[in-house]
């Protein structure tokens, strides 16, 4: 009988990266965009809440790359640049998303900090976007290709760390 996988998150604030484990060894370390407005837990904040928490809903399975969400809903766009010069404004999520969920009561759990109900995801972003530098409003960007990636390696409950 083979071991069991066990996948867990941790995201550096500091290094703008998100790291894979596999029980304790390090599978892959891809660079991020987390939130311009810095960390916190607070709700309409756009700061990236800090903690534990854990991976409560995978979106976008068998969606194409660059495939667009608004509400967390593929909207049947792909993402190109003359879309985005129709829509300026836009926080483009796309190909997937890995939504979270605080793991911490009163930290990033229920109340004015809760991750969840923050809408704070793991997700795609368009390429253009620099990675490696705090951008976003509060999630966490990846590359398209890496965030395709990752979606296929954890499930539901893996555990993220976001550390500053």
């Amino acid at each position: 009988m083979s071991p069991v996988l066990s996948h867990s998150i941790t995201i550096s604030i500091a290094q703008q990266t998100l790291s894979l484990y596999s029980n304790t060894l390090l599978i892959k370390v891809y660079a991020v965009s987390s939130g311009l407005q810095g960390v916190g837990c607070e709700k309409n904040s756009g700061k990236t809440p800090l903690g534990n928490h854990i991976i409560r809903a995978k979106i976008g399975t068998d969606e194409p790359l660059n495939s667009v969400f608004v509400g967390r809903r593929p909207t049947g766009e792909i993402y190109t640049k003359n879309l985005a010069n129709l829509h300026p404004n836009r926080d483009w999520i796309l190909s997937r998303i890995l939504w979270l969920s605080g793991a911490e009561i009163g930290r990033n759990r229920l109340g004015q900090v809760d991750t969840m109900q923050r809408y704070i995801y793991i997700h795609g972003t368009p390429d253009t976007e620099p990675m490696g530098i705090a951008l976003s409003h509060g999630c966490i960007r990846m590359r398209n290709k890496d965030v395709l990636e990752l979606f296929d390696l954890v499930e539901p409950f893996t555990p993220v760390e976001i550390v500053e």
